[in-house]
């Protein structure tokens, strides 16, 4: 494992935090765990062995790779249910992986997102409530006291909005991911897009147990490059501006800070 990894995993353990998922799913349902990967080879198998319990039960975790050229999905196959192959983009991947389900229950999980010790407890409940939709706190992994406080802020706003992204791990029932007709296949703001749908039907059910988020995209450009960058894209979106557009802007900065 590349030292980058290393020190993700180091940290989670450290903290005594994601790994394994433990309790118990009441077997009156069914979890689908769908997971988006494209050049995850370093972190993938990591990532899924976290998820094991949840297999073990009875509940499927299902890969959609866009196409890497490391391994990945090679990598993924012993680890998951299903390894699927789909064209590039988030939405797409998502949207396959969840066309290839049987799940009651639809959770994504980005693959360097980390779910809690207690997240098998919060869906059980979450089931059991009249809630059709929800999403985890978000904690970032590393020391830089900076984080701490980007999690905190990421989470209040979510709170106070009713949106959710893709690195607080989206849950839904079924039902409704296939009456709103699941992400929109745009390139960048599906997570957003969809929550703002979701949030029609009821409120957020917000878990206050935080998944880890691997902070390597934020150590690499920069946190504050990364806070201004995500500020830039989100009020321009909200303006009118097109994902396409958007999508562009997001990988010229990225590029710029490489």
């Amino acid at each position: 494992m590349a030292q980058g990894a290393l020190g993700f995993a180091a940290w989670v353990v450290a903290v005594g935090s994601a790994f394994p998922v433990g309790g118990v799913l009441p077997q009156r349902f069914l979890l689908s765990v769908i997971m988006p990967v494209w050049r995850e080879a370093e972190s993938i198998e990591y990532t899924l062995s976290g998820l094991q319990s949840l297999r073990s039960q009875g509940h499927e975790v299902i890969v959609v790779d866009g196409g890497s050229d490391d391994g990945t999905a090679a990598l993924a196959q012993p680890l998951c249910d299903q390894v699927i192959v789909s064209d590039p983009g988030r939405a797409v991947q998502m949207n396959a992986g969840a066309a290839a389900s049987s799940g009651t229950i639809l959770l994504f999980l980005h693959a360097d997102t980390l779910l809690p010790s207690s997240a098998s407890e919060h869906l059980a409940n979450f089931a059991a409530s009249s809630s059709v939709w929800g999403r985890f706190d978000v904690r970032l992994s590393g020391q830089h006291r900076l984080f701490r406080v980007i999690g905190w802020f990421m989470n209040w706003r979510s709170r106070l909005t009713g949106i959710a992204t893709g690195d607080q791990a989206i849950f839904m029932r079924r039902s409704v991911f296939d009456e709103l007709g699941g992400f929109a296949r745009i390139p960048l703001m599906e997570d957003v897009d969809l929550s703002s749908r979701l949030k029609r039907r009821s409120k957020p059910l917000c878990i206050s147990d935080p998944v880890i988020t691997d902070s390597r995209r934020w150590q690499k450009n920069g946190p504050w490059r990364t806070v201004l960058l995500m500020w830039r894209i989100r009020w321009r979106y909200w303006r009118g501006e097109s994902p396409e557009s958007l999508a562009k802007l997001y990988r010229g900065d990225v590029r710029n800070a490489e």
